[in-house]
């Protein structure tokens, strides 16, 4: 899914949640003895100042799990080992995307569970097929998102075709790079991928926690292989019935009212920004700033499309709010542009210049699910969300653009109902932007004997680990002995949200740093 995320052929419409049985090559086991796909990790030091005793491996698979025999490609791999008498086991670790690189959530993982919790575990952090240091690794297109692009708002034709020619020149580089690759990026593959670790690993069965995306890679492993889950978390859950397309359009609408409460937030300090105290009048002076930035991009870096890549990543986590509020004062009070630049370059263009992840999100997300291939049927509903949501609308569209001119053609959807699993722990914030929380809903009726924890009122993607004592307690619980809370509502338990941040103060941004870490490792757009 997108982090802080589709067109012109005249191929019939097709919405990716319309379908959702289990694709016809994903049988429910390997191909062939999972003895025969890996073999065991040669692990060797690769810790860093933050994550001192991780270690790195990697193994090889078969780039097509139909054929074992077939070319082999590289899965990277990371581990925090255990240290406990007790052992249960690996847990392995995914921070979403699709294209994000997990090596060093391992490490984080480790570290910010209680350590009698974290001792018990082999971590493992992975690089799924395509990312990273797992190899080869995607770049379709180099600087697809150098500044500064068109406006993402197709006011005039000429716009319009500027941004549907980006899109296109994009999915013919990667099928022009990788054609023999592209037909094998997808979710299923990267589900066998983790059933070849486990088996390289020495286990009979996995313990999983996904973040974002990675929810929906645990529950196709779990649907594919319900005999080798031990524990299963997911933490800001996929719809997985709006697989991909769907999904996208519930995001701007989410997404707008999260960047809604933003500027309520700046209202509400209007004593350190000096924007206004009434929220319409500061959302005013943003699309304002806005329209000057399309005008003028600030210092040739910050256009209209980089100003919403800056404030996207404000949707997923509420520690940047402060940050972001500040590079907004200065320019619109100050008319000074340094500080927005600056912010673009701290949370926009971190998003925008990862090639990798781009070049991963894009092959997945258009490989795993039906896309329009008409590009009249995204203009209709593009304008449709941006009259209600106008914040995050076409900038999602134009990210998820080149699905429309792919260059493979689509699997369905998993349908990942089960009811076969141990009982799995989900956590869901009510107000969570990139994974509304209908989908944790949806999910937690789907796998039977599921358990959902609910941080009322929260906004932010990526709850545990953050902070949060009350749904960190519940995580702990499950990990240590497998306990789940039981409720009688929709909801098996729930926690108050963590108050909104201050202005900022150097007191302020250190409090917020162990949230901002995770959300610095999630995966793009998800």
């Amino acid at each position: 899914m997108k982090k802080h995320a589709a067109a012109v052929c005249g191929a019939a419409v097709v919405l990716a949640g319309m379908i959702t049985s289990i694709p016809a090559d994903a049988s429910t086991g390997p191909a062939a003895p999972p003895t025969a796909l890996a073999a065991k990790p040669a692990w060797k030091k690769c810790g860093t100042s933050d994550y001192p005793t991780l270690q790195c491996a990697s193994i090889k698979v078969p780039l097509d799990h139909s054929n074992p025999y077939s070319e082999r490609i590289t899965i990277a791999l990371s581990r925090v080992p255990h240290t406990a008498k007790r052992f249960q086991g690996p847990l392995l670790v995914n921070p979403g995307g699709p294209g994000g690189s997990g090596l060093k959530l391992a490490g984080f993982v480790a570290s910010a569970l209680p350590k009698a919790v974290a001792a018990q575990y082999d971590v493992i952090g992975f690089d799924p097929r395509g990312v990273g240091s797992s190899k080869p690794a995607l770049d379709c297109k180099p600087g697809h998102f150098k500044p500064v692009r068109p406006d993402t708002v197709p006011s005039t034709r000429a716009v319009e075709r500027a941004n549907l020619a980006r899109a296109r020149a994009f999915a013919e580089a990667c099928g022009t790079k990788y054609a023999k690759l592209l037909p094998y990026l997808d979710t299923v593959s990267t589900v066998r991928d983790m059933d070849a670790i486990r088996a390289a690993l020495g286990a009979k069965k996995i313990n999983y926690f996904g973040y974002s995306y990675g929810t929906y890679l645990g529950a196709v492993y779990g649907k594919l292989y319900p005999q080798r889950v031990r524990r299963l978390v997911l933490d800001s859950i996929v719809d997985p019935t709006g697989v991909w397309y769907d999904d996208n359009i519930s995001q701007d609408y989410a997404f707008n009212d999260r960047h809604l409460a933003f500027l309520a937030w700046v209202a509400k300090h209007d004593a350190a920004y000096k924007l206004g105290t009434d929220p319409a009048v500061v959302e005013a002076k943003w699309y304002a700033m806005r329209a000057a930035l399309a005008e003028n991009p600030a210092q040739k870096k910050v256009g209209a499309s980089e100003l919403e890549d800056t404030f996207i990543p404000g949707g997923y986590y509420n520690g940047y709010w402060p940050y972001l509020a500040e590079a907004f004062a200065s320019y619109v009070n100050d008319k000074k542009s340094d500080a927005l630049v600056e912010a673009y370059e701290n949370f926009g263009a971190v998003d925008a210049s990862g090639d990798n992840g781009y070049s991963v999100y894009t092959a997945v997300q258009c490989r795993d699910a039906a896309w329009p291939r008409d590009w009249r049927q995204w203009r209709r509903d593009s304008w449709a969300v941006y009259d209600k949501a106008p914040f995050m609308a076409w900038n999602n569209a134009w990210y998820n653009a080149p699905c429309a001119f792919w260059p493979t053609d689509s699997l369905r959807p998993v349908d990942i109902s089960n009811r076969r699993l141990p009982p799995a722990l989900l956590f869901q914030a009510t107000d969570d932007a990139a994974t509304p929380y209908e989908g944790g809903v949806t999910v937690h009726h789907q796998l039977r004997g599921s358990s959902l924890v609910v941080e009322q009122g929260g906004g932010n993607h990526g709850i545990t680990l953050s902070g949060n004592a009350c749904l960190d307690k519940y995580l702990a619980a499950y990990l240590t002995d497998g306990r789940v809370p039981r409720g009688g509502g929709e909801a098996d338990a729930v926690c108050k949200t963590l108050p909104d941040p201050e202005p900022l103060t150097t007191k302020a941004a250190s409090s917020s740093s162990r949230g901002s870490t995770l959300h610095g490792l999630l995966g793009s757009r998800g």
